[in-house]
């Protein structure tokens, strides 16, 4: 059998405990974090784009920033070769000279202006070229405030990856996590690229788990204020929060369903950690989907809504599972090693990705579901709560630093590796949001 501290959940650094009585403080609609997430990146991916984006042009030093902002954005990915531009900037209006961008080494160029206009509004146009056809491949213009410009950028570095790759871009969306500093815990949501930290909760109690909806405008987490773990589904618009799996003993490990209706949760109201679900609304329509001998928990649902993967020692040691909803026998899927925790599923259900130990040290990985094969993604000694991009061609996780734990992201395929770290205080229990809906 596995130690499982909270009794629910598996914890290999054991750092979640219930700590005595509430003391929940500030609870807000979002207010700005302090502290900002640095990137280190390391590694490329197998096919690298080479891609010019000159400077935006028109508005000083608002113009620099988004175009810093698209190429951070497009870097980080490990698919993009930046072309130097030497400061160039290029008319929205005028077609860029194809063949000297060609010659500098750039297959597509990308550029745009900036400018002010009198109700104190930014107007924005962007354009994608490809010098090899010598045509446009995309080109939109955007309305924003200064507050607005930021966002405006990651947008356009979406289109840039999506028309060159073919894939969905994650930019405009978000991540949320919990960051320790000191004795103090808080639920932060953050940009996709860890800047524009904002406090959805801060505690003096433990906070895990936390889990986005699929619309993005709800988290559900495991707050420990009241002295017991209990499962809240917390509006972020509003700031508004509801417990909506508060039974005796532990409720732990919420997971959506595909379509933000129900939620997965462990419970020990019947004895040992087992799986249920409840409306995500009100906590209301508990069904029991688990019976098993040993402990059932970190359920989440296939994209299809059909099935649960899950995290059960009932072979012995913990292993990853599928079962159906509509009942029936779990089906084992790892095999490899005697510890294998935290599934999570990619997008488009061909891909799990858990928490494996080789070696006594704690390592991302991968399982193609029709091959079996499985790749081990990371070399840390400490990583933890993977988490699949929207497009599922990146993961984010926790790892350990320097003796603390910080964000990481690698992607799919393990070329690119990227470490997100804050300056005080640790990040732990990262979960990637889904693909906004404007």
């Amino acid at each position: 059998m596995i130690k499982a501290t909270t009794g629910v959940r598996y914890a290999p650094t054991g750092w979640a405990r219930a700590a005595g009585a509430a003391a929940l403080f500030g609870l807000a609609s979002m207010t700005p974090a302090q502290a900002q997430l640095r990137v280190d990146i390391s590694g490329t991916g197998a096919t690298q784009y080479p891609i010019a984006i000159a400077d935006f042009g028109g508005a000083g030093a608002e113009g620099t920033a988004m175009t810093e902002v698209i190429r951070a954005d497009l870097t980080r990915t490990g698919q993009f070769r930046l072309i130097g531009t030497g400061g160039a900037t290029l008319s929205a209006d005028t077609p860029p000279d194809y063949a000297e961008w060609r010659n500098r080494g750039a297959d597509s160029i990308a550029y745009g202006s900036i400018s002010l206009g009198a109700d104190a509004r930014y107007d924005i146009r962007y354009r994608l070229a490809d010098t090899i056809l010598q045509d446009q491949l995309d080109g939109v213009a955007f309305s924003g405030t200064a507050q607005q410009l930021r966002r405006i950028s990651h947008q356009i570095a979406d289109r840039i990856y999506e028309k060159i790759t073919g894939v969905r871009g994650v930019f405009s969306t978000r991540l949320a996590y919990v960051l320790k500093q000191g004795n103090t815990f808080e639920l932060q949501i953050a940009d996709a690229d860890g800047q524009n930290p904002q406090v959805a909760l801060r505690s003096r109690e433990p906070i895990i788990s936390p889990t986005w909806s699929p619309d993005g405008t709800r988290l559900a987490y495991v707050s420990f204020e009241s002295g017991k773990p209990v499962v809240y589904a917390h509006n972020l618009s509003t700031g508004q929060r509801v417990p909506v799996a508060n039974y005796k003993g532990n409720n732990s490990a919420p997971a959506w369903s595909p379509d933000g209706s129900r939620l997965a949760v462990v419970l020990t109201r019947d004895g040992l950690s087992q799986i249920y679900t409840i409306n995500s609304s009100d906590g209301s329509g508990l069904q029991r989907v688990t019976q098993s001998g040993g402990i059932d928990t970190e359920p989440v649902f296939t994209p299809d809504g059909r099935s649960i993967i899950f995290t059960s020692d009932r072979s012995g040691s913990p292993q990853i599972y599928r079962a159906s909803l509509d009942g029936g026998n779990a089906q084992r899927l790892t095999f490899n090693g005697n510890y294998n925790i935290s599934p999570r599923i990619s997008p488009d259900g061909n891909t799990l990705l858990y928490v494996a130990r080789r070696n006594g040290d704690f390592r991302i990985a991968s399982l193609d579901l029709a091959t079996n094969q499985e790749t081990l993604l990371t070399n840390g000694r400490d990583d933890l709560s993977p988490s699949f991009a929207p497009n599922g061609m990146q993961i984010i996780y926790a790892a350990s630093l320097g003796g603390r734990s910080v964000l990481a992201a690698v992607s799919s395929d393990g070329r690119v590796r990227q470490t997100l770290s804050v300056l005080n205080g640790e990040v732990r229990e990262p979960t990637w949001g889904p693909f906004p809906n404007n």
